[in-house]
């Protein structure tokens, strides 16, 4: 991951390895307070996520955000690569 600074501001450009994400995803500081968003877009992944969770169509969700299809396969793509390198522990029982 590229870190690149801007002001007082800081922007994550990722560079590219095959992953669809990587080229469609953009994290900026200045945009929707740094949350992973669509690139060229204020639409953040998890609205993307959400909207497909809640039974919205791929065509639903192009219409009602502006997306292509590229752009949802990449928030999931990108959600899932989160998610794959999340650490989960088992929490301990009082006694």
């Amino acid at each position: 991951m590229m870190l690149s600074g801007v002001g007082s501001f800081k922007s994550y450009s990722l560079a590219s390895s095959g992953w669809m994400y990587l080229d469609r995803i953009v994290i900026d500081e200045r945009v929707m307070h740094g949350k992973p968003v669509i690139k060229g877009t204020r639409v953040p992944v998890e609205v993307i996520l959400g909207s497909l969770a809640a039974g919205m169509s791929y065509e639903e969700v192009q219409r009602e955000y502006d997306v292509r299809r590229e752009d949802i396969l990449a928030a999931l793509e990108y959600a899932s690569k989160v998610i794959s390198e999340e650490k989960v522990r088992p929490l301990e029982a009082e006694t």
